[in-house]
């Protein structure tokens, strides 16, 4: 081949190997920060090789519920049931140990307005009081000048009445006008009297 003849072929740029362009990372280097409610596992393996990840979320992961606050206490509550058992402990205490048995009324009475040769008179007190329990003491009084000794007689609760009774005999001839009397002494001082004859020819 001759070079005199030899003469350069255009050729068109696409015949001609350029170096390929630098390969673009997928990834910037640095750190990735995360924001949102959660990350989940397949987002830290897209993390891949980077060398820093840094996740910053708020809130709670998907699915869990979040906690209920606490609730608040009614102190108030357990308040008043302490007050209505203070009461009942209070009421029972007073029913047992509180005021005793009142005294309303008393009165005397015979059986009959006279009392015939050796007979023995049955005087009754009728002590009426407000039904608690308690103790009643007194004593009789005659007209003849005697006395008994201090007496009681005990109320179970709900008993409103006492009947207290004296026995007083007579014998032999003689006419006698006989005062009975009933002093009631305690929880207050009452009396009452009642008067009979005593008739014997």
């Amino acid at each position: 081949m001759n070079d005199d003849d030899y003469s350069a072929t255009e050729l068109g740029s696409h015949w001609f190997e350029r170096p390929a362009p630098e390969a673009t990372p997928d990834r910037v280097e640095g750190e990735v920060l995360r924001f949102g409610p959660g990350v989940t596992a397949a987002a830290l393996r897209r993390a891949g090789d980077s060398p820093t990840v840094v996740e910053i979320w708020h809130g709670t992961l998907p699915g869990v519920p979040a906690p209920r606050p606490a609730r608040s206490r009614r102190p108030w509550r357990y308040a008043v049931a302490a007050v209505v058992l203070v009461a009942v402990l209070l009421f029972l205490a007073w029913r047992q140990y509180g005021p005793g048995v009142a005294v309303r009324d008393v009165t005397v009475g015979v059986p009959g307005p006279g009392l015939d040769c050796d007979g023995t008179a049955d005087v009754v007190g009728l002590v009426r009081t407000d039904g608690r329990p308690g103790t009643l003491t007194y004593r009789w009084e005659r007209s003849d000048g005697t006395r008994s000794g201090t007496l009681s007689e005990k109320l179970a609760r709900g008993q409103k009445e006492a009947r207290l009774h004296l026995l007083w005999t007579f014998h032999g001839p003689g006419t006698h006008r006989a005062v009975a009397r009933l002093v009631i002494t305690s929880p207050s001082t009452h009396s009452a009297a009642a008067t009979f004859t005593y008739d014997c020819d």
